[in-house]
């Protein structure tokens, strides 16, 4: 299966499990929120998350739908990730903005009030070669 094939089994997922290798080589998985923008993923967390610091260590992530709960439904796929500097947020901002609409929007607003919207990481994803 090729990677569009792959991205393409996520159309219909609200989540997935983004799974970030740890210095002692074990995974922590989180579901996350995502969209995809031609043959990449993006995704944000809060810039101090634990996810985004074990991203500066290593890029191999490994992704999986799954529910808002953690609960996988389906095969891992091997991924590259990378924090985004902030230049090169907004296209991954557009494309949640695209798929999750008003609820993006309502948690930006929040985001926003609360001082957090600039304490964002974005995440960049591309799946590797099966």
């Amino acid at each position: 299966m090729n990677n569009n094939q792959n991205l393409n089994n996520l159309d219909d997922q609200a989540y997935v499990s983004l799974s970030t290798k740890k210095r002692d080589g074990s995974w922590v998985n989180t579901p996350v929120w995502f969209a995809k923008d031609g043959g990449t993923l993006y995704c944000f967390s809060a810039s101090n998350a634990g996810k985004v610091k074990r991203l500066r260590n290593f890029s191999e992530v490994k992704l999986n739908p799954c529910t808002v709960n953690g609960k996988l439904l389906g095969d891992w796929q091997e991924a590259l990730g990378e924090i985004l500097p902030k230049e090169a947020e907004s296209n991954a901002h557009k494309a949640l903005v695209k798929k999750y609409g008003w609820q993006m929007r309502l948690l930006d607003f929040f985001s926003c009030l609360s001082g957090k919207i600039k304490k964002r990481a974005f995440i960049k994803i591309t799946l590797t070669d099966d």
